[in-house]
């Protein structure tokens, strides 16, 4: 064999050794990068993980954030504990046999302390499961101690005792309902009616009453008014006669120097004041003196 072609098998070799080793080399990056995934986890704000090895379930949530787990052997599974809201329909007969329709918001959260119980006992979503059947429970149960129109006049008792009820049904220390919102209560047209009438009847009574007391109020306002003023004058009364020089007094006081206008006349429309008067009747009451006789 030439030189020639002894160097060239020795570049052959080579570069297939080379390309093995590059082969090796990705195997080991691809296998680590798997290693890598599959042993470590990260559970999301606003989650809790459940971990599960081989069927069984560690009693121990996963907080928020990054973790390491065995790989291939162990899942973590997150579960929300953020507060959520979900709709559902409410169908229920009142006390006089009406039905009622409503729509009812539910506001709920799963605590963290009920994460790996929730997982490992209940299959599905818990509102679904949990929630949604004991909340229906709980309107049918108040809504069956109250007529129809008590409640569409009374929604916020009857959220508040179905609230506190469907609590007690699901646990507190369980899952959390923070509250019920009804939206939309339905009844039949005729009904509606009828509750629409006897409220305008109610309303016009109140009206009524309210103007019976205002007259009332006004009346006893009135009397006592005039019971006031009797009085009054009853107490000058008796002080004008107790000092009987109290109305000179007031008359000196009250004088402006000038004399009272008298009225007088046949026809009754002279008016003069009492100086006026004493200076007419002043020649008439003092006749003048006839002139002595002269002496011869």
């Amino acid at each position: 064999m030439s030189q020639q072609q002894f160097g060239g098998a020795r570049d052959g070799e080579a570069d297939a050794r080379n390309l093995k080793r590059l082969i090796g080399v990705l195997i080991l990056i691809f296998a680590a990068v798997i290693l890598g995934s599959t042993s470590t986890y990260v559970v999301q704000p606003g989650t809790r993980g459940v971990a599960v090895t081989l069927g069984t379930v560690d009693p121990v949530f996963k907080p928020e954030g990054f973790g390491f787990k065995q790989p291939f052997l162990t899942t973590i599974l997150p579960i929300s504990v953020r507060q959520q809201t979900r709709p559902m329909p409410a169908e229920c007969y009142s006390s006089d046999l009406q039905q009622v329709k409503m729509e009812v918001h539910v506001l709920y959260r799963v605590p963290e302390r009920s994460v790996v119980k929730i997982f490992q006992e209940f299959a599905g979503a818990p509102f679904d499961n949990l929630i949604a059947p004991r909340v229906q429970e709980a309107l049918k149960e108040v809504a069956a101690t109250q007529s129809a129109e008590q409640i569409v006049t009374r929604r916020e008792e009857i959220k508040r005792r179905a609230l506190e009820l469907a609590r007690k049904k699901i646990g507190t220390d369980f899952l959390e309902v923070t509250d019920l919102v009804i939206f939309n209560l339905a009844l039949s047209p005729e009904l509606e009616s009828a509750i629409e009438m006897k409220m305008v009847q109610e309303q016009e009574a109140e009206k009524a009453k309210f103007t019976q007391l205002k007259a009332k109020i006004e009346a006893d306002t009135a009397i006592i008014r005039a019971k006031g003023e009797a009085e009054a004058i009853s107490v000058r009364g008796t002080a004008l006669r107790a000092n009987p020089d109290f109305i000179k007094l007031q008359i000196l006081q009250n004088w402006n120097g000038r004399s009272p206008l008298v009225v007088g006349g046949s026809s009754g429309n002279i008016l003069m004041s009492l100086e006026d008067l004493a200076r007419r009747a002043a020649p008439a009451a003092n006749p003048a003196r006839p002139a002595a006789p002269r002496a011869p």
